[in-house]
């Protein structure tokens, strides 16, 4: 059994196919630079993440598959699935070794795979873009938080730059601790710790600027007055607005 050990990184998995190649020996698990070696391995190769390896890797896949099929790799890696990383290496490793694009080869079980779990993740970043709610700040920063399944955030954050560009706001993501902050000019990546208290689902009332909770019973009272009752159906509502998101919408609290 051949290992290859890897930061777990794109840059890193697209260093692992160069290396591949380079060496002419496939790795038949991809493994994390701590993660425990199996039984009966014969070989275990330590790669080293290069940018100039990777983007060698990234320029030969886009030159032979579709730009479509290249996005769906970038979704199929912010699914964080397990085993998603073997799944980019196989489907990299076929491109290569067909003369012509398996992209529309749907009869090969990994090209369905990386069909399927794409869509998943460009839907989780829809609802993102669908159910962010913002609340005001006292400094006149919007704060959003987020909890979504797959790290969907990424593929969402230029629709709000484009969508709000004329304030400053902070989407997070709960789950892995990080965000986008847009300051009017540019959107940048920023990190969270534990101890910090904006870190939450709902921004404290003191920390509130003072029409925000004013704004957010105004909202309340127009959702309420748009609700007929009689028309009411659950389950087709929780099939449009999965229950997950409801913590995070002002006129479901």
């Amino acid at each position: 059994m051949v290992i290859f050990r890897y930061d777990k990184t794109f840059e890193g998995l697209l260093t692992a196919v160069f290396d591949a190649y380079s060496r002419k020996a496939f790795p038949d698990r991809l493994l994390a630079e701590n993660d425990i070696e199996p039984l009966f391995t014969d070989e275990c190769h330590a790669v080293i993440s290069s940018e100039e390896k990777s983007a060698r890797v990234w320029k030969a896949l886009q030159q032979k598959l579709p730009k479509q099929a290249c996005n769906m790799l970038m979704y199929v890696w912010l699914s964080e699935l397990e085993g998603s990383d073997e799944l980019l290496f196989r489907y990299m490793r076929k491109t290569f070794d067909h003369t012509h694009t398996i992209a529309y080869n749907f009869g090969d079980a990994d090209v369905l795979e990386i069909e399927r779990v794409a869509r998943k993740v460009a839907h989780e970043a829809l609802y993102i873009k669908q159910f962010v709610r913002f609340q005001k700040a006292a400094d006149n920063i919007f704060f959003a938080p987020i909890r979504p399944i797959y790290n969907a955030l990424p593929l969402a954050v230029a629709h709000f730059t484009d969508r709000f560009a004329d304030q400053q706001w902070v989407i997070y993501d709960l789950r892995r601790k990080y965000g986008y902050y847009y300051d009017l000019n540019a959107t940048r990546e920023i990190t969270f710790t534990d101890a910090d208290d904006t870190l939450r689902e709902k921004l404290d009332e003191s920390l509130m600027a003072e029409d925000e909770k004013l704004f957010q019973e105004l909202w309340k009272g127009y959702f309420k007055a748009l609700t007929i009752k009689e028309r009411i159906n659950p389950r087709l509502h929780r099939q449009h607005m999965p229950a997950r998101f409801w913590r995070y919408l002002t006129e479901k609290q």
